[in-house]
């Protein structure tokens, strides 16, 4: 690439690359970016005469990058990442600043983080928005892609290109309506395997804990009902000869009627707070990681005797 063709390529090319890239679609780019299709395909053209590369070539009905392309995708992103940084004020006041933060969560952070992180907010950063995104199992593309600032999410990502730190320490629990014959006894693994189950299987390609550990004893449950989410357990195993298995923190919050027991395979599980280069130098989004570790730090202390390493804010 000629010194010419490379004064050319600016930051929003860049990102174009990388929308591309991330989503594997010019379409879906150009929907994400709010733009034509056509803007997409010009954009892509210009960088493909500038780098003397294909970038994209067709593979069956989609499109696959070129090593060149992965290579500069890399790159790109971390330019971008950086002088996302250098745009940010260097001063942060959370009583004046205006500004909404995305983080991408399922429903059990939603349901035991959330509802103390936006009282704090309201109180303490009342300018601030949230945004709330769904991320099954995939928090780490809507990382990648910039679609969120932060992830929580029980999945562990190892990609070198995350910071992360622990939030909740979690376990499974057995629950069920509190006139079930099962509620009176200490389950064994036989009598639960034998048990009518409702099981929670979440979505993505994310699989419970508790489950992995039955399949290697060569387990399986019972299941008479599946669920996406423990949205509504409460009402669902009311007055039913069902159990369900779920977190600890989860099963805390149903309503009256339905009982904690425990299970056989009280597999651990752990919430944990990713983040990437493009937000951790940030101030502001350095105070609502800290707000956040505090907040899970209220929640855990009255169930929690030993306090752990904080690592990385």
């Amino acid at each position: 690439m000629s010194n010419l063709e490379s004064l050319r390529i600016d930051f929003a090319a860049l990102r174009t690359l990388r929308m591309v890239f991330d989503h594997g679609s010019f379409s879906a780019a150009a929907e994400m970016m709010n733009v034509n299709q056509s803007t997409v395909s010009y954009t892509i053209d210009r960088l493909r005469k500038a780098f003397n590369d294909p970038l994209f070539v067709r593979q069956g009905r989609g499109i696959t990058p070129t090593d060149r392309c992965r290579h500069i995708a890399a790159s790109s992103a971390r330019m971008l990442d950086e002088f996302a940084t250098l745009s940010e004020p260097s001063a942060f006041d959370p009583q004046t600043a205006t500004a909404t933060i995305s983080i991408s969560s399922n429903y059990y952070e939603r349901t035991i983080i959330l509802p103390k992180l936006m009282a704090a907010m309201r109180k303490e950063a009342p300018f601030l928005r949230l945004k709330m995104i769904q991320s099954l199992s995939e928090g780490d593309q809507h990382l990648r892609r910039g679609e969120c600032d932060i992830l929580l999410s029980p999945v562990n990502y190892t990609a070198s290109e995350f910071f992360k730190r622990t939030l909740i320490p979690d376990h499974y629990v057995c629950v069920m309506d509190a006139n079930n014959p099962l509620a009176d006894i200490k389950l064994s693994e036989q009598e639960y395997v034998a048990a009518k189950h409702m099981t929670v299987i979440y979505g993505g390609n994310w699989r419970s804990r508790y489950m992995i550990d039955l399949e290697a004893k060569g387990l399986s449950l019972n299941t008479i009902v599946s669920l996406p989410t423990p949205e509504d357990l409460s009402s669902l195993l009311r007055n039913s000869d069902l159990i369900s298995t779920v977190p600890n923190r989860i099963a805390q919050t149903l309503s009256d009627g339905i009982v904690t027991r425990d299970c056989p395979f009280p597999a651990p599980l752990s919430v944990d707070m990713y983040w990437t280069s493009r937000t951790h130098h940030s101030m502001m989004y350095k105070w609502i990681r800290q707000l956040i570790s505090r907040i899970v730090g209220e929640i855990i202390r009255p169930t929690n005797d030993i306090k752990k390493p904080a690592g990385n804010i």
